[in-house]
């Protein structure tokens, strides 16, 4: 199994929970021409250069404006070896919040079920999107949803560290690669973690 991140917007910093992830995992972190002036087709491009770049079943593991290039990338290019991804954040790129430089490079937000098994990590005061849109979009992708409380946008300033509880949702979804995904939609309030 490999692994490829897909950082947001500015990418991660060195105590982001991804880039603590890559010094332990064998990740490889897609490398767009720009992280701070972000191009939907030059991000799509750079994420099929790191999946292609390697042998094995491929698990996606982005955050923020990553995801929606991941979505986008899955619904557009198709999965290729892509097997799993883990959504943490998913920004909704219309909140009030959410800067414009993240998005004016032509993202979109996808609303189809995708063709791979999805978690959607959802933070319930996440300044960048409410768990409500959260939810409803997560539904359209068929995605399981895994609440973690009141953890902002999951980035450096939410003090995660190495967040081994993500990683242990992480290893849930590697062993239920190549099984029948259990996907679970909610849909009432979103479930705590029990990871």
């Amino acid at each position: 199994m490999r692994y490829v991140t897909v950082p947001g917007h500015g990418g991660s910093g060195p105590e982001h929970w991804q880039t603590l992830w890559e010094r332990e995992l064998p990740a490889t972190r897609f490398r767009p021409a720009s992280w701070e002036e972000p191009d939907a087709r030059d991000w799509a491009d750079a994420l099929s250069r790191a999946v292609s770049g390697g042998e094995g079943p491929v698990v996606l593991v982005a955050h923020s404006l990553g995801c929606l290039a991941a979505v986008s990338w899955l619904a557009e290019r198709g999965p290729g070896e892509v097997v799993r991804a883990l959504l943490v954040a998913v920004p909704d790129p219309s909140g009030p919040a959410f800067p414009a430089s993240a998005t004016a490079g032509g993202f979109r937000v996808v609303r189809r079920r995708l063709p791979v098994p999805v978690a959607v990590v959802v933070s319930e005061n996440d300044p960048y999107a409410t768990a409500g849109w959260t939810l409803d979009l997560a539904a359209g992708w068929g995605a399981e949803v895994r609440g973690i409380g009141a953890a902002g946008h999951m980035n450096e300033a939410s003090g995660l560290g190495a967040w081994p509880a993500g990683r242990a949702m992480l290893h849930g979804i590697v062993q239920r690669a190549g099984r029948e995904p259990d996907l679970v939609v909610p849909t009432g309030p979103y479930p705590e973690s029990g990871d």
